[in-house]
């Protein structure tokens, strides 16, 4: 219940308003309760709950998907700067890349962000799929 103090002509009231149900309210006066018929509008009234942060992916076994750097690997891997999402990944195996082509994109803080290659080279291996989450210095993708 929502509780408000209302003066009026010099008397202090104590209103606590409940539940809304139908256009009937439930109401508490100083103590004393009542029932309230709202008036009705043509608009319907819409009541906003706040969203719910959607849970981790998991796989079938239950545990959640998200990539680590591995322990050792060959040629220069290109990793992920701050955590998130793979959004998109404009590469694929055998392509050759500049230090400025973009090679992932990342939702991270509900903003999109190009990962760069960071040095030219041939893409050797891609370690995420789309929609994988990573970690903060997950790699991405590894250059011959």
């Amino acid at each position: 219940m929502k509780e408000y103090k209302y003066r009026i002509n010099g008397n202090l009231y104590t209103v606590k308003v409940g539940d809304i149900d139908n256009n009937l309210a439930k109401v508490e006066v100083n103590g004393v309760p009542y029932k309230v018929e709202l008036e009705k509008t043509d608009k319907p009234v819409t009541i906003v709950s706040k969203p719910r942060p959607s849970a981790a992916p998991r796989t079938d076994t239950g545990a959640k998907v998200i990539s680590k750097a591995p322990v050792s690997a060959a040629g220069f891997q290109v990793k992920a700067p701050l955590p998130g999402v793979v959004m998109s990944i404009p590469v694929k195996v055998g392509d050759v890349v500049k230090a400025s082509d973009t090679v992932v994109m990342l939702e991270a803080m509900k903003m999109e962000n190009a990962i760069h290659a960071g040095q030219d080279g041939k893409v050797a291996s891609i370690a995420v799929s789309v929609g994988d989450s990573v970690l903060d210095g997950a790699v991405l993708i590894t250059l011959e």
